[in-house]
């Protein structure tokens, strides 16, 4: 016996052999068996839905899984009122890694002080602490980076030992930071995971389409798609395009002429439009669109008629989660948008939720949804397995890269580093900024002596870094101030004391 697929014969039994079954045959065929059946049990399933009666579901989940749905009830009742069910959901929040500004927010420019080391457990280590007054209260921030994560504690300071997260780590030594730059480093490192710039595909289905082949091939514009990509933003011509370009080409135009663009809240958003971008005669597949849309995370489904998408229709590595609009009443002073949302299972739920029913009319507030929508389940499919782990050997290496630049800033700062670094930071032959810091203290102290005063303050300043001011009633010392951020302080005596316990 064989099956016939799209030219290809694939033997399902040995000549000799009397048995159907995968047991007889090598394992390449065995594969390309099992997908073929895969593919011709989902196209049978898609057409038995296509062949009953309407309304189809916007979205129709694989047979074997692998997927989440949100929106299938897109019945509009008597008496529902639209603009009242999008209001009750009108705070459109966009969703991202809430700790990326911890940093800037309630360090950067403030006095605090910054630390780094090497644990043999966790790696490379920069650690932010920072005295904060929260109410009437005095408290104590901490912020810690490792490769997994970033981690931010306020607590009472009273407390710190009973109320901070136990964890098993053992500081035996932190390096303070004198670099100046090192705010700057730490505040760049903590926000990688922003983004300002996002690309999404745009595909669009005709009624009755099935497969791959046939979403990339469509190459008419319906006047609703049109209507469509006029209200999801700005048609712009790529040659010498100067915004963000999301990867087309605007030199040579290899990638179309034109795209839709939008810039939303400062953020920058180019759209793969599959009609838009380049069609090749004779290719099934049309690879210079799928390689567009194939790489990109989150892609819009746009239909202009009832009928169904399957997410596992389109193979691609990448694509995680979309979105699916189809229209009523295109071109109508009444144009509405029925929502649904897929995404694979290992992709986390995002806001903000559709209302129910998931309709929309055409305007501004759903727009901002629309769109809010998009951003938002770009970052959940960060979480993902596949992008989780990739993120995770990224964030690695660019915590390793902030070490050893605050490191070599460090060292070079204090006069310590090799003789390029003392010339690229000033140095010359006087021992870079710590020594010429030396000096002016230096002379300020024997000027005051003369004058008879005694120092009994200590002022520690952390240079770009922050500083942290505190008085010690205990110790008076005639010795001038230590330079920026030298100084074993007692907040951060108490937090490795904490570090030691837990």
């Amino acid at each position: 016996p064989c099956i016939f697929f799209k030219g290809m014969k694939i033997s399902l039994a040995s000549s000799s052999s009397k048995t159907f079954g995968c047991r007889y045959l090598s394992g390449i065929y065995c594969a390309l068996a099992r997908l073929t059946v895969t593919v011709i049990v989902f196209i049978h399933c898609l057409c038995q839905v296509l062949g009953r009666k309407t309304p189809f579901p916007l979205i129709l989940l694989p047979q074997f899984g692998g997927y989440w749905i949100e929106g299938t009830n897109h019945e509009l009742s008597n008496g529902i009122d639209l603009d009242q069910l999008l209001s009750a959901n009108s705070r459109f929040k966009q969703e991202y890694n809430t700790s990326a500004k911890i940093y800037r927010k309630h360090f950067l420019g403030k006095e605090h002080f910054n630390y780094y080391t090497v644990d043999s457990a966790l790696g490379h280590l920069v650690f932010s602490m920072k005295y904060d007054v929260i109410g009437d209260q005095e408290h104590l921030r901490l912020m810690l980076r490792c490769d997994l994560l970033s981690s931010n504690t306020a607590f009472y300071s009273p407390s710190i030992l009973d109320c901070f997260p136990r964890c098993h780590v053992l500081f035996t030594f932190l390096e303070s930071l004198t670099c100046l730059l090192a705010s700057r480093l730490i505040v760049t490192f903590d926000e990688h995971v922003i983004s300002n710039n996002f690309k999404f595909g745009v595909i669009y289905q005709k009624f009755g389409q099935t497969s791959e082949e046939e979403l990339f091939g469509n190459n008419e514009e319906s006047p609703a798609l049109v209507e469509f990509l006029e209200f999801l933003g700005q048609k712009i011509e790529l040659h010498d395009f100067k915004g963000f370009r999301g990867g087309l080409d605007v030199t040579h135009g290899q990638t179309g002429s034109e795209s839709v663009y939008h810039n939303f809240h400062n953020k920058e958003i180019m759209f793969h439009v599959s009609t838009k971008l380049p069609f090749t005669e004779g290719d099934t597949q049309q690879l210079q669109r799928k390689r567009h849309i194939g790489n990109d995370i989150v892609a819009i489904m746009f239909q202009d008629e009832n009928t169904p998408f399957v997410p596992d229709m389109i193979a691609s590595n990448f694509l995680h989660a979309y979105v699916v609009v189809q229209v009523e009443n295109a071109c109508s002073d009444n144009v509405l948008y029925k929502v649904s949302v897929t995404a694979r299972d290992d992709v986390p739920f995002f806001g903000p939720p559709l209302p129910n029913p998931a309709i929309f009319k055409k305007g501004p507030e759903f727009r901002e949804f629309l769109l809010t929508k998009l951003i938002n389940a770009e970052y959940a499919c960060y979480k993902a397995e596949k992008f989780a782990k990739l993120e995770e050997r990224t964030r690695s290496a660019l915590l390793e890269t902030l070490y050893e630049e605050l490191h070599i800033n460090s060292q070079a700062m204090m006069g310590l580093g090799g003789e390029e670094d003392k010339l690229e930071n000033g140095g010359g032959g006087g021992g870079g900024f710590f020594e010429s810091f030396k000096r002016v203290i230096r002379s300020r102290s024997q000027s005051l002596d003369t004058m008879g005063h005694n120092i009994r303050k200590h002022t520690v300043s952390n240079s770009h870094s922050g500083s942290f001011t505190h008085n010690n009633n205990n110790h008076h010392s005639p010795e001038t101030p230590k330079p920026p951020g030298i100084v074993s302080n007692p907040p951060a005596l108490l937090a490795f004391q904490w570090a030691k316990q837990c």
